[in-house]
């Protein structure tokens, strides 16, 4: 399909490319972008608190009731992103799930690379298991995350599994980062004019993973990983012109041929960031409502044992 009119308008409204970013240029063309997100709607309660030893943003559809909780973690190549680029997401997934959100703050690259930013997230989890966290019911937890973040959930799904711990109940991963070795055709075919570029990805891929980092690790890479059997189940979204199109859909089928329920899309005519700024993309308001309902779902069925 050709690229959507919304996609074109949105890239035509960015500032060039830049040849040789920094670190810092990268974090304030992810926090700018923000912009065409919009507002969010008002949620009953937000609080910005500690989770963990990590700062997050709480949320809560409902006051004073122990809700389901999911995980959120944002994107921006382990480098850029923070609570206030995805906030317009989680407003309206807490709103529309009726799920409690956390957003997660973690740790950026390249001050603190592997393993900073997955530990962050584990940490964070670790705590709303514990039921420590006023409305979070720690035995019903799920993950969802973008791009980098859904690289993270993604790593934190399989790691609970091999840790023995309670499984979350669903994983969300939106366009993920999957496999360091960045050779599918989508990175040809998208390499550069979607606004995520190849060239980009290679210097995110360099923050988060620098030498000495094994990346054929399957917390680095979980497209190595061997054994994805009982992880939970999944909603994989891809886009049609993105550089990480195929390693998503690689991973949704690999998980799928282990056994574990897959919902994959390929969002046609769409770019990478499109989720979080509902404001610019019709898609994006749908995906959110997607994995707004399928977590009503989850949280409508028994507990599984663990």
């Amino acid at each position: 399909m050709p690229l959507h009119p919304q996609a074109r308008a949105y890239l035509e409204a960015l500032p060039p490319p830049l040849t040789s970013p920094t670190v810092e240029q990268m974090r304030a063309a992810s926090l700018a972008i923000t912009r065409f997100a919009g507002p969010g709607p008002e949620v009953t309660d937000l609080e910005d608190c500690v989770i963990g030893g990590v700062p997050c943003r709480v949320y809560r559809p409902l006051a004073n009731t122990a809700l389901p909780t999911v995980v959120f973690i944002h994107g921006g190549g382990w480098v850029g992103g923070n609570l206030d680029t995805h906030d317009t997401a989680c407003r309206m997934i807490a709103v529309q799930s009726g799920w409690n959100v956390v957003a997660v703050d973690y740790r950026l690259c390249p001050e603190h690379p592997f393993p900073a930013p997955m530990d962050d997230v584990e940490s964070v989890a670790a705590s709303l298991r514990e039921g420590s966290v006023p409305g979070v019911d720690g035995t019903r937890l799920a993950l969802l995350g973008d791009s980098a973040g859904g690289h993270l959930a993604a790593v934190v799904a399989r790691r609970a599994r091999d840790q023995v711990l309670a499984p979350y109940l669903f994983q969300g991963l939106i366009y993920p980062v999957i496999d360091a070795a960045m050779t599918s055709p989508s990175y040809v075919e998208n390499a550069e004019g979607y606004g995520l570029t190849a060239t980009g990805m290679a210097f995110y891929w360099d923050c988060f993973a620098p030498e000495g980092v094994d990346r054929s690790h399957p917390d680095v890479s979980p497209a190595q990983a061997r054994d994805l059997a009982g992880l939970p189940p999944a909603f994989v979204l891809t886009c049609e012109y993105d550089p990480l199109r195929d390693e998503g859909e690689s991973y949704a089928a690999m998980l799928a041929d282990a056994g574990v329920p897959v919902v994959a899309v390929r969002v046609v005519g769409m770019i990478h960031s499109f989720f979080r700024l509902p404001a610019s993309f019709d898609a994006s308001r749908a995906a959110i409502s997607q994995v707004s309902a399928m977590l009503a779902d989850v949280a409508a069925q028994p507990l599984p044992r663990s």
